[in-house]
């Protein structure tokens, strides 16, 4: 291990696209770890100040230095400490850039003193993939010397055939992260964006005796645009099942699937129980996403007969969340916002409760009805059952990364 490096609290990070160099600035920031070591697997550029030039910059949030210390002068005070090493010194947060090996088996985590690894790079979600798999795996990097593994996507396993290992979990912070067990769990997965935003909105809900009686629940996210997505019109590939993937990120609206409301039964039981929908609707912007969720509920009246599931009901539920166990995870507001206002933000999700609807209406059933599933009642039921629109925004790559970065804390913490 390098003498720079030695006895430090490292944080390792492979992988250096958006959520990666996001994830690093995150860290510089707050400064918990005392460095991080840093896997790109090849080189950059022809020198390592092309590196630094990589992670001071940002083409959606601006520099380092500003992300740091916001419209002030602040500067930040950058050095190469070791050239052949790729050690750089950034205002005493030491990071290492290893350019080397992409293959995770092959990675040099414990020579350098990372216990934790955080992969960004999209490639390795498949959990019961081998750490022999010749094209590499998620399970390469615990060979590799490092202790826990947090994947910064949802996992993927390749073969249907196969369950989820035992050594593996799924958890959104402030959900379910504290049913991580370090004796238990190696491999971890932070979930997706929009997943995690999507759990903030559905928990207080279930944690409502009134609302927790779902009966049919969909959401579209309105998304913005990713590395999946093609610049210009491109042929689709042999096994392509998206043809709309490949259309021009640009000029284009693309209606495509996610996987958000099937991965929230891993981090919430509960959904298992409800028929959920999902869809996403791809639109040519940067960053900031848009949750559109609708709910049914089995409703109540109260002794006026007036629905008890209403508007101020459940902005009632989410500004008590945003108060409570969700504080800073979840945010209420009543003003009137658009995309770019939630640029930077840290929350997984804002309730724009200006924009809260509900609606009750009745289902007859009538007597006939009921007497052919042997309930026998003397005269036909009307039931009453409330639809609520529900729109929660977050900032789909800076807003998933301070979860991520909450979550990787709370794991070193609590690694043995």
């Amino acid at each position: 291990m390098d003498t720079m490096i030695n006895n430090k609290n490292l944080i390792g990070i492979n992988g250096l696209g958006r959520i990666g160099k996001l994830t690093l600035w995150s860290h510089i920031a707050n400064g918990y770890f005392d460095g991080a070591v840093i896997n790109v697997g090849r080189e950059v550029g022809r020198k390592l100040e092309d590196v630094i030039q990589v992670i001071e910059t940002d083409s959606t949030y601006g520099t380092l230095s500003r992300f740091i210390h916001g419209h002030s002068n602040g500067e930040i005070d950058i050095s190469i400490k070791d050239e052949s090493q790729g050690i750089i010194d950034f205002n005493g947060f030491i990071i290492k850039v290893l350019r080397s090996d992409r293959n995770p088996r092959n990675i040099k985590w414990k020579e350098n003193g990372v216990r934790l690894v955080v992969d960004c790079t999209g490639v390795f979600n498949d959990p019961t993939a081998p750490a022999d798999e010749n094209k590499g795996s998620l399970r390469g990097h615990l060979e590799a010397g490092a202790q826990k593994v947090i994947l910064s996507a949802p996992f993927k396993i390749k073969d249907k055939t196969k369950k989820e290992p035992d050594d593996s979990y799924m958890m959104v912070y402030g959900i379910n992260h504290l049913d991580f067990d370090p004796d238990k769990h190696h491999l971890l997965s932070a979930a997706s964006c929009t997943t995690t935003g999507l759990a903030h909105m559905m928990y207080p809900l279930l944690q409502t005796e009134e609302t927790s009686k779902i009966l049919t629940a969909s959401m579209s996210t309105v998304h913005a645009a990713t590395n999946s997505q093609s610049v210009l019109d491109l042929v689709p590939k042999a096994d392509a099942s998206d043809l709309r993937k490949t259309r021009a990120v640009f000029n284009n609206i693309i209606i495509t699937s996610t996987g958000a409301a099937k991965a929230l039964e891993k981090i919430i039981t509960d959904i298992k129980d409800i028929g959920f929908m999902a869809d996403s609707v791809r639109i040519p912007t940067s960053t900031v996403s848009l949750i559109i969720l609708n709910l049914t509920f089995s409703s109540q009246m109260d002794e006026k007969g007036e629905p008890v599931i209403n508007k101020t009901f459940i902005d009632n539920i989410y500004k008590n969340a945003s108060e409570g166990l969700q504080k800073d995870l979840l945010v209420f507001t009543q003003k009137q916002n658009v995309s770019t206002d939630m640029l930077g933000n840290s929350a997984a999700v804002v309730i724009e409760g200006h924009e809260t609807h509900t609606r009750t209406g009745f289902i007859n059933l009538p007597e006939s009805a009921m007497a052919s599933v042997g309930v026998n009642v003397d005269k036909d039921l009307n039931l009453p059952v409330t639809h609520a629109k529900i729109f929660g925004w977050y900032d789909n790559e800076y807003g998933y990364v301070s979860c991520l970065e909450r979550l990787t804390k709370y794991v070193d913490k609590n690694m043995k």
